[in-house]
C-alpha cells in the first residue's frame, strides 16, 4: 500500500510542508495518501536553488552523471513492486500495465545513463576559401540551464523519466510539476534520487495546482520548458512561456491502417488492435483512435474486432485478469460518454461496449462516425475506436492526414511500396510499420506535428535539446 503521506523534494531534500493533497484509489474514489503541495514561494525557492546549482552541476562529470542514473536503476528494481502497485492505486491503470511502465522507467534510466557519457561534440574544416586558411573550428555541447518540466497522469512514471533521465545525463538542474492526479510515483523518484551525491539544487520536485503553478512556465530563469499533456494547456504555456525553448508533447486522434493483404494475419492484426485502443483505458496519446481497414477484408477483421473488444475483463486494476479499468476521473468519463452519444445521434453506430458506470467506461467500438463528430476530430483519450473502410490506399492516407493532429501512425500491410509511401506522405511525427501507433520504444525519437507539439523526446534527442552548441574557433598561426 502507499505511505500515509509524502513530502515533496527541494533543492534535494524532502519536505514535509503540509498534507494539502489529497491522492485518490481511482478505482475505489477513496483518498489512499495525502501529498505535500508546494506555493509559489517554495517554487521561486527552487528555480532560485536550481539556478545556483547551475556551476557544480557544468563541473559535475559524465561519469557521476551516469553513476547517479545507475543508482536509480538499481533502486527501481529494488522496488519493482511498490512502484507498479503505487501506480495502479493512483493513476486506475491495470496491474500489468503498471509493471510495464515500471520496467520502461528502468529501460529509459538505462539509456539515459549510457547516453551521459557519450554527449560529443565535432570538428569542422573552415578552410573553405583562402580567407580561412589556417582556422579551426570546434564544438561541443553544454547544458543549457535550468529545466522546468511538467508531466502528465496519464504515463506518470515513464513520461516523467523521460524529463528527468535526460536531464541528469546532460548535467542540467530542474524543478519537475509532477500530475496533482498522480503525482507519488515521481516522489519516490526524487526519494531515490535524493540517496545520490547530486548538487544541491539539481532537483526539486513540486506537486502544485495548475493555477498556482505560473512560474513554471513564465519564470525568465528557466532556460527550457518540458510540457507533456493536453494540446489547449501546451499552446497556451508557449504563448506565455516567454523567451525559454519550448518541448511540447501534446495529444492526438491516431489512426492505423489495415491493407487488403492482411487477411491471412487478421487475428495478429486484431491483438493489436485491442490493445493499442484499449490498454491502459485508452489513456495514451498514441492509442489507437481511427481503425481504417481495406474493404477487402473489413467485414472479416469487423467481426474479430468486436468479438475481441467484448472479451476485455473491465474491473479492478489490482486484479491481474483486468485490461480496462478506471479512467482518472468520472468528469473524464462522462466528457467522452457526451462525444459517444453525439456521434450515435448524427448517425454512428455501437457495435461491441458502450457501458458507462462513473469512471468505468466499457472498451467500445463504433462504426460509422461521421467525420466532422468531435469523437472522430478530438482527441478521445479513454477506450473508444472508430471503424471504417477503405477502397484505396492512397485515400486512406489523406483520411489520416485530415486531421488537426500528428503524433503517430500505424500501417499494417505487405506491400514495401505501400509503407514507404506512408513514411513519405503521413504527416506525422512516427509511422510505425506492421504495429499500431501505440508502439514505442525509449530511444527512439518521439513527438509530433500539427497540434501534437514540438520537438522529441527519446533520450538523446532530449539529451540535444537541453544542451546547445558552442562553438571554438581556433587560428593556428598569427
Amino acid at each position: 500500500m502507499l505511505n500515509k503521506t509524502y513530502p515533496y523534494y527541494l533543492a534535494n531534500v524532502a519536505v514535509a510542508a503540509n498534507t494539502d493533497l489529497e491522492v485518490t484509489d481511482k478505482f475505489s474514489g477513496e483518498v489512499a495518501t495525502c501529498v505535500a503541495m508546494a506555493d509559489a514561494a517554495a517554487i521561486d525557492k527552487a528555480i532560485g536553488y536550481a539556478v545556483d546549482a547551475m556551476p557544480a552541476m557544468r563541473a559535475f562529470p559524465p561519469f557521476k552523471r551516469q553513476a547517479v542514473l545507475e543508482h536509480c536503476v538499481k533502486r527501481f528494481r529494488e522496488r519493482y513492486d511498490e512502484l507498479a502497485l503505487a501506480l495502479c492505486i493512483e493513476a486506475g491503470k491495470p496491474i500489468n500495465d503498471s509493471k510495464g511502465e515500471v520496467t520502461r522507467l528502468i529501460d529509459t534510466f538505462k539509456v539515459a545513463a549510457e547516453e551521459s557519457v557519450r554527449i560529443d561534440g565535432e570538428i569542422i574544416n573552415l578552410e573553405i576559401s583562402p580567407r580561412a586558411k589556417g582556422y579551426h573550428g570546434y564544438v561541443k555541447r553544454v547544458p543549457i540551464g535550468p529545466c522546468s518540466f511538467i508531466s502528465p497522469f496519464n504515463f506518470p512514471l515513464n513520461l516523467t523519466a523521460h524529463k528527468v533521465a535526460p536531464a541528469i545525463a546532460a548535467g542540467v538542474p530542474f524543478v519537475l510539476k509532477p500530475a496533482s492526479r498522480t503525482p507519488v510515483g515521481a516522489l519516490i523518484m526524487g526519494e531515490i534520487l535524493a540517496e545520490t551525491d547530486l548538487p544541491k539544487g539539481a532537483f526539486s520536485i513540486l506537486p502544485a495546482h495548475r493555477d498556482g503553478a505560473d512560474l513554471f512556465t513564465t519564470d525568465e530563469r528557466f532556460k527550457l520548458l518540458s510540457f507533456t499533456g493536453s494540446p489547449a494547456v501546451g499552446w497556451e504555456l508557449k504563448k506565455k512561456a516567454g523567451k525559454k525553448k519550448v518541448i511540447l508533447e501534446l495529444g492526438g486522434n491516431a489512426a492505423a491502417i489495415v491493407d487488403g493483404d492482411q487477411g491471412g494475419k487478421l487475428d495478429y492484426v486484431v491483438d493489436r488492435l485491442a490493445f493499442g485502443a484499449f490498454y491502459q483505458s485508452g489513456q495514451s496519446c498514441i492509442g489507437v483512435q481511427r481503425i481504417l481497414v481495406h474493404a477487402k477484408i473489413y467485414d472479416a477483421l469487423r467481426e474479430k474486432l468486436i468479438a475481441k473488444t467484448k472479451s476485455l475483463i473491465m474491473g479492478d486494476p489490482k486484479d491481474e485478469k483486468t485490461f480496462v479499468g478506471p479512467m482518472i476521473s468520472e468528469s473524464e468519463s462522462n466528457r467522452l460518454a457526451g462525444w459517444m452519444e453525439s456521434a450515435v445521434q448524427a448517425g454512428a453506430k455501437i457495435v461491441a461496449g458502450g457501458k458507462v458506470e462513473g469512471a468505468m467506461f466499457e472498451a467500445t467500438l463504433l462504426e460509422g462516425v461521421k467525420r466532422d463528430t468531435d469523437l472522430y476530430r478530438k482527441e478521445a483519450f479513454g477506450p473508444v475506436a472508430i471503424l471504417e473502410r477503405f477502397d484505396d490506399f492512397d485515400a486512406a492516407l489523406a483520411t489520416v492526414n485530415d486531421s488537426d493532429f500528428g503524433l503517430q501512425a500505424g500501417v499494417f500491410t505487405d506491400s514495401l511500396a505501400h509503407a514507404h509511401r506512408a513514411w513519405d506522405l503521413l504527416d506525422v511525427g512516427g509511422v510505425v510499420i506492421n504495429d499500431v501507433p501505440s508502439f514505442r520504444v525509449d530511444n527512439m525519437p518521439y513527438g509530433g506535428v500539427k497540434d501534437s507539439g514540438l520537438g522529441r523526446e527519446g533520450v538523446r534527442y532530449a539529451i540535444e535539446d537541453m544542451t546547445e552548441m558552442r562553438l571554438m574557433v581556433m587560428r593556428e598561426t598569427w
